[in-house]
């Protein structure tokens, strides 16, 4: 026992001694014990991300194409652009008696983050709590998700104003400077990531719906001041002014709320998705059934059969990067044992010295046996520190995948 803790501590002082081949090779061995563990666990918090949001969609309603494509837009709010389905099939669902629609616009942005147009009865089915604030009640206000608060320094009181769609819009859409009323509370899903808005705010950014600001007679003195320009309107011939700084964005404000109106049928107006939620199973296969007719021009899909042929696919994959990362793993650690392998050659002479001194060939095996035992436990050490770094975080870091995913 003696002779083997002698071992140890001659191999600890090897070891420390050229320490910059020994800190290579436990780092090389290290990230081949981590990757594989890092990877799995990641990928099985995706797996968990994706397929807890859809299983907690009953039904989606939308454009017919691409079902993963309209699961992704409405669920995961990412860039996919299905074409809209008209709000007519919302009333469509309410008049069938089967299911409470909720209908979701995510067309825009706002820094970066998704502005999702819906109604309240969306964070009633998302169990959605506030951390500040209060919920949406008028048009133009708006309610942020925990991590749009953070990153954009926004709170209640504070203003976010919707990025333009193109910067040469002809029509004279601007974007809209919507007030924040409320910040939802942390959940772990897209909902961080999104700004909250009552569907016709999302109207009104699309310019279906707009609004108009008082524009007035004023006096000679303001004109020869160079701050208002104004032209001849009405029949007294009173002149029409508007601010030579004109904004870029609409702001709707208590005074000019009740200006703001919509064009158009209202059963024509856009929505990426509708959420269904069916009162009972009986219900939920009705409502399936009344949408398999390919003819329609509408779709009715369950999101976790959607994310799970989904989930699939990327775990066929998995099952091919497995496949290299064994191969790549057995020629990078053929390549360790080739690199300790010389390094004894390359110590023949300090073999001979031992055994002249009266070392015996066992005591040589063990002082080189300790030396690559002390190698892989620090490779271990390492490896399991990272893997713990990657449990402890992986919820943050899948969700950042998935945003950059979308």
């Amino acid at each position: 026992m003696r002779a083997l803790a002698n071992a140890f501590f001659l191999a600890a002082a090897y070891l420390r001694y050229h320490s910059g081949r020994s800190l290579v090779l436990v780092l090389v061995a290290a990230l081949i014990l981590f990757v594989p563990f890092a990877a799995q666990i990641l990928l099985t918090g995706a797996e968990t991300r994706l397929t807890a949001r859809a299983d907690a969609t009953p039904l989606l309603l939308g454009r017919r194409g691409s079902a993963l494509d309209l699961t992704m837009a409405a669920l995961y709010f990412a860039d996919e652009r299905p074409q809209p389905v008209p709000m007519s099939e919302v009333e469509t669902i309410w008049e069938s008696g089967l299911g409470a629609p909720i209908p979701l616009h995510a067309a825009f942005e706002t820094n970066g983050f998704r502005i999702v147009g819906t109604s309240l009865d969306y964070f009633e089915f998302r169990g959605s709590t506030l951390s500040e604030g209060r919920m949406l009640a008028v048009l133009g206000e708006a309610v942020i998700g925990a991590d749009v608060a953070e990153a954009l320094d926004k709170s209640v009181g504070d203003t976010v104003i919707s990025s333009p769609e193109n910067l040469f819009d002809l029509d004279g859409v601007y974007p809209l400077e919507m007030a924040i009323v409320g910040v939802l509370a942390k959940t772990n899903t897209p909902d961080d990531a999104a700004v909250f808005v009552d569907i016709k705010t999302a109207w009104v950014i699309s310019g279906i719906g707009h609004g108009h600001e008082d524009v007035g007679p004023v006096a000679a003195a303001g004109r020869e001041e160079g701050r208002e320009e104004s032209e001849p309107s009405g029949a007294d011939g009173a002149e029409v002014v508007a601010p030579a700084a004109i904004r870029h964005f609409q702001r709707i404000t208590p005074e000019t709320i009740d200006s703001f109106h919509f064009h158009g049928d209202s059963g024509s107006y856009p929505a990426t998705a509708v959420i269904v939620a069916p009162y009972d199973k009986r219900s939920e296969t009705i409502l399936l059934g009344r949408y398999l007719d390919p003819d329609l021009s509408v779709q009715m899909v369950r999101p976790p059969e959607v994310m799970q042929r989904l989930v699939e696919r990327i775990f066929r994959i998995k099952a091919l990067l497995d496949a290299v990362t064994l191969i790549v793993g057995a020629a990078a650690f053929a390549a360790l044992g080739l690199a300790t392998f010389l390094s004894w050659r390359l110590r023949a002479r300090e073999v001979q010295t031992a055994v002249k001194i009266g070392a015996r060939p066992w005591m040589i095996a063990t002082l080189f046996s300790a030396e690559t035992v002390l190698v892989i436990a620090a490779a271990g050490i390492a490896a399991t520190g990272g893997v713990l770094v990657v449990a402890s975080h992986a919820d943050a870091w899948v969700d950042g995948l998935l945003a950059l995913g979308a």
